[in-house]
């Protein structure tokens, strides 16, 4: 019973009957009525404080001017009283008699302004208590309207207080439990849930033992297929063997006369061919040529160029002479020769089985004397200094064949180039001599970038040369 019930008084309370709401409305006009005589006369007492506070406002003001006047009068007497006091009073009275009667006069004077400095006083705390007893009824009135305020709100809410027209009976008391009590509807719940979810549980234990599942077995990966063709080269079959023949019988004195008959030739049987190697081992053997033969090129003043028809003869050893005329007596050095041969017995002089000798070439045979060599008495450029300006611009042509390389990695070869050198050290003419190299776009690069040299001005006559160029890439 407890706080439910007590909670249910004010409820019980306010449910009154039709003969109990009749009282307290009476009860309710009375006290309104009361109130509002209060208010009036508490009204009625600011208004009289008002009018009596206006009053007292309006003597003030006529009272304004004559303020004005007893103030600088009341600042004359102390002026002259200060000008007494510093013996300086003879200056406005004149004589001593006129300053004993002038000190009368001013002592006069002053007990007319403090006379006056009274009355306005008396004024303004008439009028201060006025105001303050304004403030007081009109906080009273305040009051009394809150109230009166308040009832009608009381009335206001009885007029519409809900009526109970049956019998009210007592309410049934039952015991409180708070949700956090033990042994509840909710602990019930709980406990028959637990037992369920570990029942299921506990058959769900015994079932799965049980059960027997497959192994599961992983699939096994078969490796893809990989089918290698191998084709072989099928290698032609040798010949058969030639017969034997038997010895020819010795011939006999009267076979010996005889003219010998001639027997036809037959054809010598040729070996099969070797297979040739394939791949890289090709340009490595190339390579391996090229590092081994001996080189001998005409270049700078050595290169002569001339139309002039190409005539090899047969290679012959060439000696090596002095330019100077005449002899010194010296050595003999028609032993020493450049020939090339198979001597030695080293692999370098020997490519597959062939031997190396000096090529006669038609540059510079028939016109040889038309200009001299790098070391002659005459001017010309050197090799070295042909040599110097290429390699200086080495990395700039190696670069554009690097760039061509990325499109096509197995380009490599060589270039000749055929340029004339002024005088002034600049390339009047290049274009490309011979080339093995299929890539014209590269050609035309580097023709141009060779244009651009300068060989340096030298006071020669202008100079046309055949120049290799060899583009391999990096190992």
């Amino acid at each position: 019973m407890d706080s439910e019930t007590a909670q249910d008084q004010p409820t019980l309370q306010q449910q009154r009957t039709p003969q109990d709401q009749q009282a307290p409305d009476n009860q309710a006009l009375e006290d309104q009525q009361a109130l509002i005589a209060q208010l009036g006369t508490s009204q009625e007492s600011v208004d009289a404080l008002v009018g009596e506070l206006r009053v007292l406002d309006a003597q003030l003001e006529a009272l304004a001017s004559e303020r004005n006047r007893h103030r600088l009068l009341h600042q004359v007497c102390d002026a002259l009283g200060e000008l007494g006091k510093l013996g300086g009073a003879q200056l406005f009275w004149g004589t001593a008699e006129a300053v004993t009667t002038g000190e009368d006069q001013l002592g006069r004077v002053r007990g007319r302004v403090t006379a006056f400095e009274s009355r306005v006083g008396e004024l303004e705390a008439r009028r201060h208590s006025t105001r303050e007893q304004i403030d007081k009824e009109q906080h009273r009135a305040g009051l009394i309207e809150d109230e009166l305020f308040e009832a009608q709100e009381e009335e206001e809410r009885l007029r519409h207080e809900w009526i109970v027209e049956r019998e009210i009976s007592g309410l049934h008391s039952r015991p409180l439990i708070m949700p956090w009590t033990w042994g509840g509807e909710d602990d019930r719940r709980f406990q028959k849930s637990l037992l369920g979810a570990l029942a299921v549980c506990l058959i769900l234990t015994l079932i799965f033992p049980l059960i027997r599942l497959p192994l599961q077995r992983a699939p096994e990966e078969t490796p893809p297929e990989l089918v290698l063709h191998i084709t072989m080269a099928q290698l032609p079959r040798p010949p058969p063997p030639p017969r034997r023949l038997p010895p020819p019988p010795k011939p006999t004195p009267q076979q010996a006369r005889q003219p010998p008959t001639e027997e036809p030739v037959k054809p010598a049987v040729e070996a099969p061919p070797e297979p040739k190697p394939a791949g890289l081992m090709v340009f490595k053997q190339r390579l391996a040529a090229l590092a081994d033969t001996q080189i001998n090129p005409a270049l700078g003043a050595q290169a002569r160029i001339n139309n002039a028809d190409n005539s090899v003869g047969t290679p012959e050893r060439a000696m090596l002479t002095s330019s100077a005329p005449g002899s010194s007596g010296g050595i003999n050095l028609a032993a020493v020769s450049r020939g090339l041969g198979p001597g030695g017995g080293t692999e370098r002089n020997a490519i597959r089985g062939g031997t190396l000798t000096q090529a006669a070439s038609g540059i510079g045979t028939a016109a040889a004397a038309s200009r001299p060599v790098s070391g002659g008495p005459g001017p010309g450029r050197t090799d070295e200094e042909i040599q110097i300006v290429f390699d200086r611009h080495k990395a700039e042509l190696y670069r554009l064949y690097n760039l061509e390389l990325r499109r096509d990695p197995t380009l490599q070869g060589k270039m000749i180039l055929r340029l004339t050198i002024e005088p002034d050290g600049s390339v009047s003419l290049c274009r490309l001599h011979a080339s093995d190299m299929n890539a014209p776009d590269l050609a035309a690069q580097v023709v141009g970038r060779v244009k651009t040299f300068n060989f340096g001005a030298k006071v020669v006559p202008p100079v046309t040369i055949i120049y290799p160029i060899d583009f391999l890439p990096a190992a």
